[in-house]
């Protein structure tokens, strides 16, 4: 069964649950603050999206997989929702941050977490306008 697992481990070189340090990616501190500030501006965005009533927070962490970013919004009613983001090398022009997707990404969390609370709320709240 390991023979299919990615992180089965090589007998003597990787213990099996764990991944190859050449799996991992190293970035630059340059290219960490990139994804630093890439991950704020989404965050920022989906802030001007939302009401004061939604929490938004981003994080960024670099654990034994790599670093990984997250944007997530708790809604005032409903479950929390999330993006994240495993960067790799092949993601930077460079020392930046190669996507471009900062607001597509802060429109589709917005989105999300307006619809959380909808369907919370469900049909019940009267509309207030016409």
């Amino acid at each position: 069964m390991n023979g299919n697992n990615p992180y089965g481990g090589v007998p003597g070189v990787t213990d099996a649950g764990q991944r190859a340090n050449a799996d991992v990616p190293d970035l630059s501190p340059e290219q960490k603050e990139s994804l630093r500030t890439s991950i704020t501006t989404i965050a920022t965005q989906t802030r001007e999206f939302l009401p004061d009533e939604y929490v938004v927070g981003s994080t960024v962490s670099d654990d034994g997989n790599g670093p990984q970013a997250q944007v997530s919004v708790q809604p005032p009613v409903g479950h929390p929702v999330s993006a994240g983001f495993q960067p790799d090398g092949d993601d930077f022009d460079g020392d930046e941050l190669d996507t471009h997707e900062e607001g597509e990404v802060a429109r589709g969390l917005a989105a999300s977490a307006a619809l959380q609370v909808k369907q919370m709320l469900g049909d019940d709240v009267p509309p207030t306008a016409r």
